[in-house]
């Protein structure tokens, strides 16, 4: 799969990329490097946003799209009429194990985790095809459905919910508890595009995901492996170019 010249800039111009970054992603960074030199443990107290705001010369407005972005990656915790905590749970291992801090809006860090997600959900639905009793079918079948209906009737949040049951249920049919783990994680560390409002409404290929969706589903209740696999791998493909289009939206106008 080529990369056209504006994705190329992007992936190759790490100089022009950190020129685009948004503020709120750069005063993220800023965030965790002030949490890291506090020595703040899991569970402890962070200053406020206004706090947060001052010490890094910044808005308040800024602080809070970062602070969203850190509950996103399971790093920072907001208990309403408490505070921020420093997160103690299990994203914060997650996002430990997979390497700190992963940027929703780079490039490069979502070709990776594409790419990722390909190897473990190809895997995982040709698993499925030759594995799956009929209460997972069943599952699967419910997942697409909502998917569907959220799609229909312009119900977005049903939709993602959907969206994540329907690969979640393929990677438990796979009878594989690695594969399942891991899907897991990649998935979200996805949703954390959602913080930055990727997933806040429909994008152009959510048609083409519902179709997609019951493509995977018929290949792995007919018992057609490879199928399946050839299958998961055109949805992720197509999903991939949708975030390309939109990130390269939000870098350049």
């Amino acid at each position: 799969m080529k990369d056209t010249p504006a994705v190329a800039a992007v992936v190759n111009g790490a100089d022009e990329r950190r020129d685009h970054r948004p503020g709120y992603e750069v005063v993220a960074e800023r965030i965790l490097e002030f949490v890291a030199e506090a020595r703040l443990a899991p569970g402890d107290r962070m200053p406020t946003e206004k706090d947060l705001a001052q010490r890094l010369d910044t808005s308040r407005a800024v602080v809070r799209e970062a602070v969203k972005v850190l509950s996103a990656l399971g790093r920072v915790r907001a208990h309403k009429g408490r505070g921020l905590f420093v997160a103690d749970d299990d994203a914060m291992l997650m996002a430990s194990r997979w390497g700190g801090f992963f940027r929703p809006v780079d490039l490069d860090h979502v070709l990776m985790l594409f790419e990722f997600r390909r190897v473990q959900e190809t895997v995982a639905a040709r698993l499925a095809a030759t594995r799956a009793t009929p209460a997972e079918l069943r599952a699967l079948e419910v997942a697409m459905r909502q998917c569907r209906h959220g799609y229909v009737h312009g119900e977005i949040d049903v939709f993602n919910q959907a969206d994540d049951d329907f690969h979640a249920a393929v990677a438990a049919a796979s009878h594989n508890t690695f594969l399942g783990s891991a899907v897991r994680d990649a998935r979200r560390l996805q949703r954390q595009s959602s913080a930055i409002g990727i997933h806040d409404t429909f994008g152009e290929g959510a048609a083409a995901a519902v179709e997609e969706h019951e493509a995977i589903y018929r290949a792995i209740r007919d018992g057609r492996p490879e199928e399946a696999a050839e299958s998961t791998a055109v949805h992720l493909d197509r999903t991939l170019e949708d975030y390309r289009r939109e990130i390269q939206r939000r870098l350049f106008g």
